[in-house]
């Protein structure tokens, strides 16, 4: 079994065939052709191509953040190849450890930069485990700098940058097709696809992000293909959504999924909202304020995306359950309960986030009662501020009263002197129709209040 084994792994290259793409010496493109500023280079990639060089291994910087340095953008992560294997590389470097399953790699640690340095992959062969669709399952075969190319998903990602000499190494035409702004998958479409679907959401979300057209021969199969989607699984088609969530161009990302029919494996309430007019505007709202932070560097909250990508649904529902007689706390739980239910058959949100989004929801009809001691609770909420983003975000949609929403937002933006001053001068006035009102509830245990219930016998926050 173990020299079995052996012989797999140490197959020779040669044993070996290369994708099914023309084979062709690389082009050298110098840094007057491809316009990289070493300068915008993170100084840690550098390093580690450096000390794999200084130990007699071939190391480049590679993918996403030499496409993005090439169109003028600024890259969110930097990745390195090399033909080390994942011991040698981690022996090499103090804060590094090997992870993955399917293909093996390694994290090199800087502080708070996380360098991914991966080994050479070697092309398709019969040593891969695949499903009965044509998904690779498991690869930890390791090859040559040109199988690696030819393994890459789409041309503009398989580059690969030597910071030494600032020459891109290029086996598919990637700069060009960069400098043409086409998206153009490497090898033949179909099998690269049942390789794995993901590659057909990815070219998507590149081809918005980066304003770019997808090559007719690339994009001819997607449609065709888009039921494979679901043998994805959940995990990675939730780490993919939210990618294009918070790419910058998120709406442009969905319409486009919409238009080649992948929409469905993921969201698949979503082309219900798109189809509603008051749906799509909120959809519309939450997807440009987004877009907003990350054009200007600033985070963004997962949780609070799919609250507001998942509203419209829950809203609806608990408008039709208070319709049928329930109470509307009760009734919100049940549409929130609802609604989650169908979404975690495809798509695996996480625990946290499904938490803090019941926390987003659970509080908006809390902010229809203003009332001192409740609004000091309120604060103390730790999901208090997005809460109260949420409710603008459903003010500036039309669903609820612009001037309440801005007296919740000037009393989160407030230090604790000036909110005792509103909240003071809110007990003085009289009380408005329909905030406080109806029949007094019974005073609910310290232990209930700890553990984060909503007033009234709400189902709990967190669930």
């Amino acid at each position: 079994m173990i020299k079995k084994l052996i012989s797999k792994l140490f197959t020779p290259r040669a044993a070996r065939p290369i994708l099914s793409v023309r084979r062709h010496a690389p082009q050298r493109v110098p840094q007057s052709k491809h316009g990289i500023d070493r300068r915008l280079v993170s100084r840690h990639a550098i390093k580690v191509c450096d000390v794999l060089h200084e130990h007699g291994y071939q190391a480049y910087i590679v993918g996403g953040a030499v496409r993005d340095l090439i169109v003028g953008a600024q890259p969110k992560d930097f990745d390195v190849a090399t033909d080390a294997t994942p011991e040698q590389v981690q022996a090499l470097f103090r804060r590094a450890r090997i992870i993955g399953r399917r293909f093996r790699l390694v994290h090199v640690v800087f502080g708070q930069e996380i360098i991914e340095t991966s080994t050479f992959r070697a092309s398709s062969s019969d040593e891969q485990t695949t499903d009965e669709h044509g998904r690779i399952l498991r690869d930890n075969v390791f090859g040559t700098l040109e199988e690696d190319a030819a393994r890459r998903d789409f041309t503009l990602n398989a580059l690969y940058y030597d910071p030494a000499t600032e020459i891109v190494i290029d086996y598919h035409n990637g700069v060009a097709d960069l400098k043409k702004k086409v998206i153009s998958i490497i090898g033949d479409p179909a099998k690269r696809y049942r390789e794995d679907p993901v590659r057909m959401l990815r070219g998507i979300r590149f081809a918005a992000k980066l304003g770019f057209t997808i090559a007719p021969a690339t994009l001819a199969p997607i449609r065709d293909m888009a039921h494979l989607i679901e043998n994805v699984p959940a995990s990675r088609l939730f780490d993919e959504m939210l990618k294009m969530l918070t790419c910058g161009h998120a709406m442009d990302c969905l319409r486009r999924l919409r238009a080649e029919g992948l929409h469905k494996g993921l969201l698949p309430l979503l082309d219900v909202v798109l189809d509603q007019p008051d749906g799509e505007r909120f959809v519309e709202l939450a997807l440009e304020r987004t877009d907003m932070r990350v054009r200007s560097g600033k985070s963004v909250s997962p949780s609070f995306l799919f609250a507001a990508l998942l509203w419209q649904q829950v809203n609806q529902r608990w408008q039709q359950y208070r319709a049928a007689g329930e109470l509307p706390i009760p009734a919100l739980g049940m549409a929130v309960d609802s609604v989650l239910d169908d979404q975690t058959e495809k798509l695996a949100i996480q625990r946290r986030f499904v938490s803090d989004m019941r926390e987003i929801w659970f509080m908006q009809p809390r902010f229809e009662r203003r009332q001192s001691k409740a609004a000091w609770r309120m604060l103390e909420q730790p999901r208090f501020r997005a809460a109260c983003d949420f409710l603008q975000l459903r003010a500036a949609a039309g669903e609820v009263d612009a001037q309440l929403a801005q007296w919740w937002m000037d009393l989160a933006d407030a230090n604790d002197a000036k909110r005792a001053a509103m909240l003071d001068e809110l007990a003085r006035q009289p009380r408005a129709s329909g905030e406080g009102s109806g029949r007094k509830r019974r005073r609910r245990s310290g232990r209930s209040r700890a553990g984060g219930g909503t007033e009234g016998g709400a189902t709990p926050v967190a669930g």
